[in-house]
């Protein structure tokens, strides 16, 4: 048996913003929760698709479903209506999520400015030793 990550009180929360209710056109969802469930095992751990546990269901009809929910902008309203209830008294980050890109490894950071400086330097420099000033013949 996996892990659940959503308490009761979270799901009668969710429930109603989710389609695929009773009464909601379209196919009726097999099971919302089990669906909510399998895309946060997903975000939680990192895996990919692929690895979701086969107590989940087919990895592929969940994330065909994620994508259709996306599409359809139903995650967008669901985050919106659960933003408005945030408390931001505390926030904690830990950073081993924050992904930083492979080659921010600390070299200095050269930007368009210097190079330009540096071409300028060198472009001046070739000048000068092709055509010298008069004081320097």
């Amino acid at each position: 048996m996996v892990r659940r990550w959503l308490r009761q009180d979270q799901w009668e929360r969710l429930e109603p913003m989710l389609p695929g209710k009773p009464g909601d056109p379209g196919r009726t969802g097999e099971d919302n929760r089990g669906f909510i469930e399998a895309v946060l095992w997903v975000a939680r751990t990192g895996s990919p698709w692929r690895d979701l546990p086969k107590e989940f269901g087919a990895w592929n009809s969940v994330y065909q479903r994620f994508a259709r929910w996306s599409n359809n902008g139903i995650w967008q309203k669901v985050f919106a209506e659960l933003a408005k209830d945030a408390d931001f008294e505390e926030v904690f980050l830990d950073s081993t999520i924050v992904r930083a890109h492979q080659h921010a490894a600390g070299a200095a950071k050269k930007n368009w400015l210097s190079r330009a400086s540096l071409h300028h330097a060198h472009l001046v420099e070739h000048v000068t030793r092709m055509n010298p000033p008069p004081s320097m013949r």
